[in-house]
This record gives C-alpha cells, sequence and structure tokens, in this order.
C-alpha cells in the first residue's frame, strides 16, 4: 500500500510516467477532503496504489490532461482511463476491484445511501466557510448555527436506524463518504458543532477505531502547520511535515 510522503508536484514539473500494469494511481494532495474520500477506499479495499500530490496554488501544466480544471482526486489505471469526482471515483474502486466491498449489494440499500449522501451535501461547504471565518477572524455564529441543523439531521437518522455505523452495524462505503469532514472538526476549530448530537459522537468515536481511518490520520500538529502556512500563501504549504 502506498505511504503518502511525495512532495507536491507544481508548476514546471516532468509529468510522472506511465502507471505501471497491477497499480492504480491516485493524483491527490495530502490535506484534502475529497481525495482523502478516495484514499480511504483505496485503503480499505487493499488495491496496491501510488499517490502522486498535486501543488493545488501552483498546478503543473501537464495536470490539466488529467482533468480540465485540475481539480483532486483524479484516478489513472495502466489503461490510461481517468476517473474523476470523489464519489464517482470511489463508486469506481468498489466496482471495478474485487474484494471486501463497500457499498451494499442490495439495489435498495444502496440507492439509500446515495440518498443519505444528498442530505450531506451542504456540510462540505459549511465546514469550510466556517474555517475560513475563523482564519480570517470573522464572526462565525451563523455559520455554526447551521452546521449543527445539518448535524442534527444526521442525528435523527441514526438514532431512528438505532444503528453505530450510517450503513447498519459496519462500516461501509457512506461512513467513509462522510469521514474526512468530521476528522477535521477538532484541527478547523469546530468540535463543539457535535457536542448536541450523542450519536453522532459515537459514530466518531467508532469510526476512529477503524484500521483505514488510523492509517490515513494526519497528526493534528502537522494539520496545523499546514493551515498556517496555506492562509499565509506560503509556496511550502503542501509540503508541511515531510521530511524529505
Amino acid at each position: 500500500m502506498a505511504v503518502d510522503v511525495n512532495r507536491a508536484l507544481a508548476k514546471g514539473s516532468v509529468p510522472p510516467g506511465p502507471v505501471p500494469d497491477g497499480l492504480i494511481r491516485i493524483y491527490s494532495m495530502r490535506f484534502c477532503p475529497y481525495a482523502h474520500r478516495t484514499r480511504l477506499v483505496l485503503w480499505a479495499k487493499g488495491i496496491r496504489h501510488e499517490v502522486i500530490n498535486i501543488n493545488l496554488r501552483n498546478k503543473p501544466e501537464w495536470y490539466y490532461t488529467k482533468h480540465p480544471f485540475g481539480q483532486i482526486p483524479v484516478l489513472e489505471n495502466s489503461k490510461c482511463q481517468l476517473i474523476y469526482e470523489s464519489v464517482i471515483a470511489c463508486e469506481y474502486l468498489d466496482d471495478a476491484y474485487p474484494g471486501r466491498k463497500l457499498y451494499p449489494y442490495d439495489p435498495y440499500e444502496r440507492a439509500r445511501q446515495k440518498m443519505l449522501l444528498e442530505l450531506f451535501y451542504k456540510v462540505p461547504h459549511l465546514t469550510k466557510e466556517c474555517l475560513v471565518a475563523l482564519r480570517c477572524g470573522k464572526e462565525c455564529c451563523d455559520l455554526k448555527l447551521a452546521l449543527r441543523e445539518e448535524f442534527c439531521n444526521l442525528e435523527e437518522i441514526l438514532s431512528y436506524q438505532n444503528t453505530v455505523f450510517f450503513g447498519g452495524d459496519c462500516i461501509s462505503m457512506i461512513d467513509y463518504l462522510f469521514w474526512p469532514w468530521f476528522e477535521r472538526l477538532d484541527v478547523y476549530g469546530i468540535a463543539d458543532c457535535v457536542n448536541h448530537t450523542p450519536a453522532l459522537r459515537l459514530w466518531i468515536s467508532a469510526m476512529k477505531q477503524d484500521p483505514t481511518v488510523c492509517a490515513l490520520l494526519i497528526d493534528k500538529n502537522i494539520f496545523l502547520g499546514f493551515l498556517n502556512l496555506y492562509f499565509q500563501n506560503h509556496p511550502e504549504a503542501f509540503d508541511y511535515g515531510l521530511s524529505c
């Protein structure tokens, strides 16, 4: 399994060569929640992969041949096929690779997880807006209130289901698709937004015990160091914490 210790490639860098047979490549960024989703699925399914990190503030010219807007994550296989958008990439990995299936086999349960994902769509934007407001010294009470309301909706789902995880009694695709934003609550300074949701806090505790989640956990001090540099527009932000 790939360990994410590669420095981010920037403008002027040489593009990587073809993807070797038996591997899949992910174009990523160490601190990006959308890329985190796809990396969780790669790890959970035990898929052999390599990681190419991209400097999102100074993107390589060649990267626009991988994604028309230069976004991450992007998957590339040995057939030069490209798959992007995090949810689509995760579903592709689950369908294309053998082993543990993260989406349910049952058509209704699969559809239900996709419906849950629709209920989640405001959370990524609200968490980012809270982070930016706090980092810029702005008031964010209304943003946090809106985020708490979204978490209340998720709390109701867990309470109604009477299960620890959103897909049932064990971790499934929907849990991994939600997780990156919850892992970031503390480092973003908005962990108090789940104080009123006991079932959601139980889910967070259970997710932290998952081997895949543990394998990809970023040290809080490293994450804070990245954020400090990122909001200063520092060119080394994306490589913060790497020793090489």
